[in-house]
C-alpha cells in the first residue's frame, strides 16, 4: 500500500520543491504540505492532515519570517523576556530565546504525534530538538564514543573566554553559537604570544545609533582589535556561546576543506567535499564541492564511513542526518550533527539524490 507523505515546511521554499520533484521522478503523488505558520497557529491542523496512515517529514522553519517570530515570541514568553521586535534579514538576535521557542514546539509536536499512532515520522522532534542545541548535541555524541574536536565548554563573554584559553593552555579555539546553523556566527579565534589576535567570522558588526547589531553575510569579516573582538564575543555569548578545539582542516591545493555526509537509515550514503580559502567552508558561503573519494585514501574513507555510522547510532529515531566531518590521516571528528542536512541539490548516490533516496530507503 502506497503510504501518503505530508512535510511539516513552508511551501514554495527549496526543499518543499526538491521534495515534490523527487517524488515526482518516482511517480509518487505530491507531499502534502502543512506551513509551520498554519501549524503553530492552529495544531489541529495536524491532526486533521495525519488522520490517514502516513510519514511525516519535519522540515525546517527559518525559511518562514512569519514562522521565525511565532517561535521568537514564545521563546521571549517562555525565558520571561519582553518581546522583540522581528530581526532584519540575516540578523543574528536572541537565537537562544528563538532556540527556546523552536524546542517547545517539538515537545508539543512529539506528544500530538504520540495520539497519532497512523503517522510514522522520519525524524522524530526530540532528535531534532538535540542536533538544533549544538552544544548537547556535541556531549551526546561524545557520550555514544562519537569523535569530536575537544570541548572548552560555554563562553560567556570575552574576558571569560581569556580565561578558558589560558584554563585549557591553547590560543586557538572555534566559538560557535550554541542555537546557531550554517555557521552563522561562528568565529575562528587565535592568539599569539605577543598579544596579538583574530577573529574571522561570517558575523558583521553593524554600529548606529549607539547600538551595536550582528549580520550574517557570505564575506568573512576579519578583527583584529580588542575592542571589536570583545564587541563581537560579548554581543554573541549574550545569546549563547561555545568553544571547542581548533582543528586543522586537509590541504587540497592552495585550499582546505572538511566533508559533509548525508546517512540515511543508520549508513552512510551521500558525501561530498567542502572546499574553501576561509576558515569556514560551508557551501551557502559560495565555497565549492569536491569529490569525496577523489581526496580521500582508503584509510580515510574507511574512518568517514565508520565515524558516520557511529554517529548516526547516537539517533536511531532520525531515517536522514546530515554530519560535518574533519578526516585526516586515518581519523575523524564530528564537527556537527544536522538534522536538516540534505539540502545538496544535485549529489547523487547510487544514481539517486539525497530528497529520491531517502524515498526509496524508508
Amino acid at each position: 500500500m502506497l503510504i501518503p507523505l505530508t512535510l511539516l515546511a513552508t511551501a514554495g521554499s527549496k526543499r518543499v520543491r526538491l521534495m515534490q520533484a523527487a517524488r515526482a521522478q518516482l511517480r509518487l503523488p505530491p507531499a502534502q504540505v502543512l506551513e509551520w505558520r498554519d501549524w503553530l497557529a492552529q495544531p489541529a491542523l495536524l491532526d486533521e492532515a495525519l488522520r490517514q496512515p502516513c510519514l511525516l517529514k519535519i522540515e525546517p522553519p527559518g525559511d518562514d519570517p512569519a514562522a521565525h517570530l511565532l517561535l521568537l515570541d514564545a521563546g521571549c514568553r517562555l525565558l520571561d523576556r519582553p518581546l522583540i521586535d522581528a530581526p532584519a534579514h540575516g540578523e543574528l538576535l536572541a537565537m537562544d530565546a528563538w532556540f527556546a521557542g523552536f524546542a517547545a514546539s517539538m515537545q508539543s509536536l512529539a506528544s500530538q504525534l504520540a495520539a497519532l499512532p497512523q503517522a510514522r515520522v522520519l525524524n522524530a522532534p526530540a532528535e531534532i530538538s538535540l542536533m538544533t542545541d549544538k552544544l548537547a548535541c556535541q556531549r551526546h555524541l561524545a557520550v555514544h564514543g562519537v569523535p569530536i574536536p575537544a570541548l572548552l565548554g560555554p563562553v560567556h563573554g570575552y574576558e571569560h573566554l581569556q580565561s578558558l584559553l589560558h584554563q585549557h593552555d591553547v590560543d586557538r579555539v572555534y566559538l560557535k553559537p550554541r542555537y546557531g546553523s550554517s555557521a552563522s556566527g561562528v568565529v575562528a579565534y587565535r592568539r599569539n604570544k605577543t598579544g596579538r589576535q583574530q577573529a574571522t567570522t561570517s558575523a558583521t558588526l553593524s554600529r548606529a545609533e549607539g547600538q551595536t547589531r550582528l549580520f550574517n553575510v557570505k564575506h568573512m569579516a576579519r578583527y583584529e582589535t580588542q575592542h571589536d573582538i570583545a564587541t563581537l564575543v560579548d554581543a554573541l555569548a549574550a545569546q549563547e556561546l561555545y568553544a571547542e578545539a581548533w582543528l586543522n582542516k586537509p590541504r587540497c591545493g592552495d585550499s582546505h576543506y572538511d566533508l559533509r555526509v548525508v546517512t540515511l537509515a543508520g549508513q552512510p550514503a551521500h558525501r561530498v567535499a567542502r572546499i574553501g580559502d576561509q576558515m569556514m567552508t560551508n557551501l551557502h558561503l559560495d565555497n565549492r564541492r569536491g569529490d569525496a573519494a577523489g581526496l580521500l585514501n582508503t584509510a580515510d574513507m574507511q574512518a568517514l564511513e565508520k565515524t558516520a555510522v557511529l554517529a548516526a547510532r547516537a539517533f536511531p529515531h532520525s531515517h536522514v542526518t546530515g554530519y560535518d566531518l574533519v578526516v585526516r590521516q586515518g581519523q575523524a571528528h564530528v564537527l556537527e550533527a544536522n538534522a536538516f542536512g540534505d539540502l545538496l541539490p544535485g549529489l547523487l548516490w547510487q544514481g539517486a539524490g539525497t530528497y529520491a533516496a531517502q524515498l526509496t530507503h524508508v
